[in-house]
Parts: structure tokens; C-alpha cells; sequence
């Protein structure tokens, strides 16, 4: 689980403790089911990485959008409230950039949320491949966690950040890639395979 968590449930916990000493023992109801909330919410399950020439999903959610044009394709995975929200890496290699961007809290799902929406946007930088992918805020969503800065190494899969209750991740793949995913469908972040390097001519 991830520690905030933790602290979110405790926080809520002391608050109905606190509500049912002063007034009702059942007036801090509502606290113990956020507490309980929070600490489903922000569970963190193991994940096995898929080994190969792959980029694995970085959120769990639903495929939304996939776009693709000659110079990348961008598959968009919206995060509902009821998903696993611990992001991951989707190649190894190094990040090169991290870029926060303040913006708006617009339903995640919509397409302007990719270039209206708070945002912060990494890059990794894998050797044979550089992909880039962003964290967006939705609608719920207020708060964008990112655990690396320029100069890190990361592992396929490896946990990189979060964003508190429902949110999307873009994720941008060169021509290199070849996207085995479909819109409609759900993933897993670090255990689903969204794509695969094309073998060198």
C-alpha cells in the first residue's frame, strides 16, 4: 500500500474517533468508511513484468483512445476511482525529462484533457527507443506524484508516481513500436504488454 494512504486513513479515522467522543459513537461512521476507502484505494499489488523488447503499460485502466500518425502513436488509458493508481515505467532506461504543467481539472476521458489538464511528462530515454508519457488530472484527481527527475534509471515497470482519485496516462511510442493493444480494453500497470520494438531490418 502506498503510505499516504496510511496517512489519509488515520487521518480520517482520528477525525470520526474524535467526531463519536464529542457528540454519537455512530457520528464517525462516515470517517471509518473514508478510512477504509483510502486504504483500498491506495493499494500497490505486486506485479509480474513481462521480459522482453516491450513497453508495458504505466496505469491500470481502460485503453480510451489510441492515435496513431507517421511520427508516434499515443494510447490513452483512462484511470477510473475504482483502479489501481501507483504508475509505473513502461521501458528501462533513463529519464531524461521530467515537465509539470499546471492547467485544468477537465473529465480525463475527454480528448482536450491531454492538452488542457494539469499534466506532468516524463521521458525515458531506453537506447533503442525513447518513450515519453504524462500524467494527467481529471475531473477528481488534484494532486500528480512523480517519484523520479532527469538522470534517474528506471526498470520496465518499475513504480514511478501516482495521481489521487481518477485520472490518465498518454503514452507516446515512436514508429518503432508496434501497438498490441486495442481501444475498449483493460490494463495493468508494469503487467500488460502495449506494445512491442519492431525487429531491425
Amino acid at each position: 500500500m502506498v503510505i499516504t494512504g496510511l496517512y489519509f486513513a488515520l487521518a480520517a479515522a482520528a477525525a470520526g474517533a474524535l467526531l463519536g467522543w464529542l457528540t454519537h459513537p455512530w457520528a464517525g461512521a462516515p470517517f471509518y468508511i473514508f478510512a477504509l476507502f483510502c486504504l483500498w484505494f491506495f493499494r500497490d499489488p505486486e506485479r509480474e513484468i513481462p521480459q522482453g523488447p516491450y513497453a508495458v503499460s504505466p496505469a491500470d485502466g481502460k485503453i480510451v483512445r489510441i492515435k496513431a500518425s507517421p511520427k508516434e502513436t499515443v494510447v490513452s488509458i483512462f484511470m477510473s476511482v475504482f483502479d489501481v493508481h501507483v504508475n509505473r515505467a513502461p521501458i528501462a532506461g533513463k529519464v531524461v525529462e521530467v515537465v509539470y504543467k499546471p492547467g485544468k481539472f477537465l473529465v480525463a476521458s475527454r480528448d482536450e484533457a491531454a492538452v488542457q489538464n494539469e499534466m506532468n511528462t516524463i521521458t525515458i530515454d531506453g537506447r533503442q527507443s525513447v518513450v515519453k508519457f504524462s500524467q494527467i488530472a481529471g475531473l477528481i484527481a488534484r494532486r500528480i506524484v512523480c517519484y523520479k527527475k532527469p538522470g534517474d534509471f528506471v526498470t520496465a515497470g518499475e513504480r514511478i508516481g501516482l495521481i489521487r482519485f481518477g485520472s490518465r496516462v498518454d503514452v507516446h511510442l515512436g514508429p518503432e513500436w508496434s501497438v498490441r493493444v486495442k481501444e475498449g480494453e483493460r490494463v495493468r500497470a508494469g503487467a500488460s504488454i502495449l506494445a512491442e520494438l519492431r525487429a531491425k531490418e
